[in-house]
């Protein structure tokens, strides 16, 4: 039985685990996403946030925390430098995980997992606001009247214009 059991052992050692998520962290912080399994994006989530929530007070005292958690000071570097400037006003939920498919070879499903200031499609999109959408079957209303009008001119083209009756010439006075 599974009771009280908090987080998911991902079938490794603890130290193992410990190894992993750290290795993984990093390559967020420095890549702001990476791709991955469902169950490893979902047990990252918790190890990183912290330590992202712990950058927003630049101390030596949490440089040397999150050191000790990453073992990597490029990655506590960027935490510290341009994730943080990203993050100060945000309260929580600095991560994303979107989900990808199966993987082809084992049907394992995969993520994405990224820091969710970083993407700039989703930032545009969320400016824009939602996009109205309507059914493919249904042509807009607007759409009707100019689709008639190049029928209009194709078909006057094709008809033989009238042609204009000859002006008469002005009785000239001088007849010879």
């Amino acid at each position: 039985m599974r009771h009280r059991v908090k987080d998911n052992h991902l079938s490794r050692t603890a130290s193992h685990r410990r190894a992993l998520l750290a290795n993984m962290a990093n390559s967020l912080l420095l890549h702001k996403r990476i791709q991955t399994t469902l169950a490893k994006a979902k047990a990252l989530r918790p190890y990183v946030e912290p330590l992202i929530t712990k950058s927003k007070d630049d101390t030596t005292h949490n440089r040397r925390i999150i050191f000790s958690y990453l073992q990597n000071k490029f990655a506590v570097k960027e935490l510290f430098s341009e994730v943080r400037t990203k993050i100060l006003d945000r309260p929580g939920g600095y991560t994303r995980i979107l989900k990808l498919g199966p993987r082809r070879g084992d049907g394992t499903e995969m993520a994405l997992i990224e820091l969710v200031d970083f993407n700039e499609y989703v930032d545009t999109m969320q400016q824009k606001g939602r996009r109205r959408r309507r059914r493919a079957g249904k042509a807009p209303i607007t759409a009707a009247p100019k689709a008639a009008a190049p029928k209009a001119e194709a078909a006057a083209k094709k008809a033989p214009a009238k042609k204009a009756a000859p002006k008469a010439k002005p009785a000239s006075t001088d007849e010879a």
